[in-house]
């Protein structure tokens, strides 16, 4: 084997390992995957010397698109457990929308740097909520109505695009801090995520249409290699995560979100830095 075929089938074997963990997160925490996918593909993608700015563009867009199918199977195998709060999904889902819209659009305008800070920040203060606040905390019994339902919705859907993520990663600990069981705010962010994927596909697709600096096979920020390796692998395991979230006890499911939040954020503050 050369060294660049040999470069390529660790990085496509790297791929795969990713996907099968990134889609038993997504059932697991409803998640998308997109947490464990960014980071890895970034920096995949750095070793091919990609430049930063188009390798975190091009991360984000491609870890939206695996979320499609990962949520997809991820909210089937969840509805079956009767924890999809199916009403919520209407009445927020334009919400949600419409940040994903304005999220869509700053990744196509803004730095790769203020993408990773983004990630960085949100991964870490949810890390830590979910690491220290005891699991009793609530600040309300329900979800509030109206404009604050409207700007949670929107910010959600914002952050969650700009992050290449599901939105699970902000919709359960709100979900949670709102009174509503872990369980049933995990399989509600499955679907969540898929509201996000979608449009956000599309935003990447369109924000990096004609960019020359993108590398082979890719369909604006959308790497269409990653895409038949990821989503594959993230759709045969997110089942099985979703099975295990309802099999883990609530405490252990805390302390396996904050762990892998707490891990990559501090991963890409460290490239920040350095």
């Amino acid at each position: 084997m050369t060294p660049e075929i040999t470069q390529l089938a660790v990085m496509a074997a790297v791929l795969l390992g990713v996907g099968l963990f990134g889609g038993i997160l997504a059932g697991l925490l409803g998640v998308g995957g997109g947490i464990v996918i960014v980071p890895v593909l970034y920096h995949l993608l750095d070793l091919l010397d990609i430049d930063s700015d188009v390798a975190m563009q091009l991360a984000v867009g491609t870890s939206l698109s695996t979320i499609i199918p990962t949520s997809i199977m991820s909210m089937r195998a969840h509805l079956k457990k009767d924890a999809v709060d199916v009403a919520l999904l209407k009445s927020w889902g334009p919400a949600i929308a419409f940040g994903v819209v304005i999220g869509a659009v700053l990744i196509g305008l803004v730095e790769g740097e203020v993408l990773i800070a983004v990630f960085a920040v949100t991964a870490a203060a949810v890390a830590l909520h979910m690491a220290f606040a005891p699991e009793s905390l609530r600040l309300s019994d329900h979800l509030p109505g109206g404009i604050p339902r409207f700007g949670i919705g929107t910010l959600i859907g914002l952050i969650s695009t700009m992050m290449g993520i599901g939105g699970g990663t902000l919709t359960v600990p709100t979900l949670v801090l709102c009174s509503y069981p872990i369980r049933r705010a995990v399989g509600t962010a499955s679907a969540i995520g898929l509201i996000i994927a979608f449009p956000g596909t599309i935003g990447a697709i369109i924000g990096g249409w004609g960019n020359d600096e993108l590398p082979p096979f890719s369909l604006g920020n959308v790497n269409l290699v990653a895409f038949a390796i990821l989503a594959p692998a993230t759709m045969f395991a997110a089942p099985w995560g979703a099975r295990m979230a309802h099999a883990i006890a609530t405490r252990a499911l805390r302390a396996v979100f904050a762990l892998f939040l707490g891990i990559t954020s501090a991963r890409m503050f460290l490239d920040l830095l350095t």
